[in-house]
């Protein structure tokens, strides 16, 4: 692949040859022009990554260039190069849209370096662009989201095995999506029409979970004053899904198993087996060989629900899938709050992938409902970073990270400086100060915002 496609500018035709062969040999594709005038019309049609352009020239200069590519081709990226050049130059090219300014004659690792960053940044706009529009060609909340490799294949894996009216077992980390999965499987099946109930075997207590889920008759036990219909009956027709299903006790395990190989139930007090037309739809968080081997769960029971099995990959697995994510979530956030839609910069994006996601989509999910409230933005810089060159000292960058810190604490508290403080095991007093000292002071009125809008 082409580090880039460069459309170079020069009236010098020397130079322009010298520039381009040196561009080439570095791995870039250049198409030179020593016209400003054809240069932009090819600039126009042919998509180039990146438009390096001489300033002085007679007719069009670098600057007319570089305004005509802005009102025209606002994404191209545009770097001036110049032997003319001052510090008041530079500040109105970079305040009329150019990417980067070099003066004549310009280190050779520096040009590639901006050419690099320009590419870079030209193609992750692109990305976005496409993101954003298969986000908003459907909105679903509960559809499957993501273009990777991995959820192509886990899409196309749900839609043969949905209307198979055979049971299933999801296996993903915390917050990869099981139940989305669950209700897809649902919503693509035969049995759509149905009900789609889901119990968490984790959360129910194991002296109600009978009564819940296979339902009971009157006097089965103090309080029972009426009959009443257990989750599996009131599925009828539809699926029943089984969250965190390693964690029901053993002793249910065998009346479940009973369930996937009869298809009854009997309600507690009543010895009658009442049939229920139902597909089990299971969900763990691993394969549960562990449990199996450690005795806490029926192995029996881990062969009748894997007859077939879906595994999510975790979202550190889907790095391409994040901006598609985020920009979705934080869309459904919009609407839901009825706040403007926010385009996601490229640097927002290229952060949240260097991110690790132990809590999955279910974290990801949260900061684009942040992000959509305008409750995480980062504290504005007091210098403008597209005059700066160097890279950030190290005092600037923990002060970054403290502020990002500080942030997340107070947005994680719901606006709780004291409970902000106490996460971070520092005092209150302190807390402020660091708020104020990092220009994050207005974190409270735009949460009080957020909270007056809802």
């Amino acid at each position: 692949m082409s580090r880039g496609r460069i459309l170079l500018v020069d009236d010098d035709r020397d130079l322009l040859k010298a520039a381009a062969d040196w561009l080439a040999v570095s791995g870039f594709s250049v198409d030179a022009f020593h016209r400003p005038e054809e240069a932009f019309a090819a600039a126009l049609h042919e998509e180039p990554d990146v438009v390096v352009t001489d300033v002085r020239m007679p007719g069009i200069d670098g600057m007319t260039l570089l305004n005509s590519l802005t009102r025209r081709k606002g994404d191209i990226p545009v770097v001036l190069i110049t032997a003319h050049g001052d510090v008041s130059l530079a500040v109105q090219a970079m305040k009329q849209g150019a990417e980067d300014f070099l003066e004549k004659p310009y280190d050779a690792d520096r040009l590639l370096s901006v050419l690099d960053k320009a590419v870079e940044k030209r193609r992750m706009k692109q990305e976005i662009s496409r993101l954003q529009t298969l986000v908003g060609a459907r909105e679903e909340p509960d559809r499957i989201v993501g273009d990777s490799p991995a959820i192509r294949d886990l899409r196309e894996r749900v839609a043969t095995l949905a209307d198979v009216d055979i049971d299933v077992l999801i296996v993903g980390e915390t917050g990869t999506g099981k139940e989305l999965v669950a209700q897809a499987l649902h919503r693509l099946s035969r049995r759509a029409a149905g009900p789609f109930v889901a119990i968490n075997c984790g959360a129910l207590p194991e002296t109600i979970f009978e009564s819940e889920v296979f339902g009971h008759v009157k006097g089965a036990f103090t309080g029972a004053i009426h009959d009443r219909e257990g989750k599996f009956e009131h599925a009828a027709g539809g699926t029943v899904f089984l969250d965190e299903i390693e964690s029901m006790p053993l002793g249910l395990q065998a009346k479940i198993l009973r369930v996937l190989q009869e298809r009854v139930v009997e309600r507690l007090g009543e010895n009658r087996p009442r049939a229920v037309d139902i597909r089990i739809v299971a969900a763990a968080k691993s394969d549960l060989s562990a449990d199996i081997a450690a005795g806490r769960f029926r192995e029996d029971l881990f062969y009748r629900l894997a007859t077939v099995d879906i595994r999510i990959p975790p979202l550190r697995q889907r790095q391409s899938d994040i901006g598609l994510l985020f920009g979705h979530f934080a869309s459904l956030a919009a609407h839901r709050y009825g706040r403007p839609i926010r385009p996601v910069p490229a640097e927002r994006i290229a952060q949240l992938q260097q991110q690790e996601w132990r809590g999955n989509v279910r974290e990801l999910k949260a900061q684009a409902e942040r992000f959509a409230l305008g409750l995480d933005e980062p504290a504005t810089p007091t210098n403008d970073a597209r005059f700066r060159t160097e890279a950030p000292t190290l005092p600037e960058r923990v002060a970054a990270y403290e502020a990002h810190l500080i942030s997340e604490a107070y947005n994680l508290s719901e606006g709780n400086a004291a409970r902000a403080a106490a996460s971070l095991g520092i005092p209150l007093r302190t807390f402020n100060e660091k708020l104020a000292r990092h220009g994050l002071a207005d974190l409270r009125k735009r949460r009080s915002q957020a909270g007056d809008d809802r």
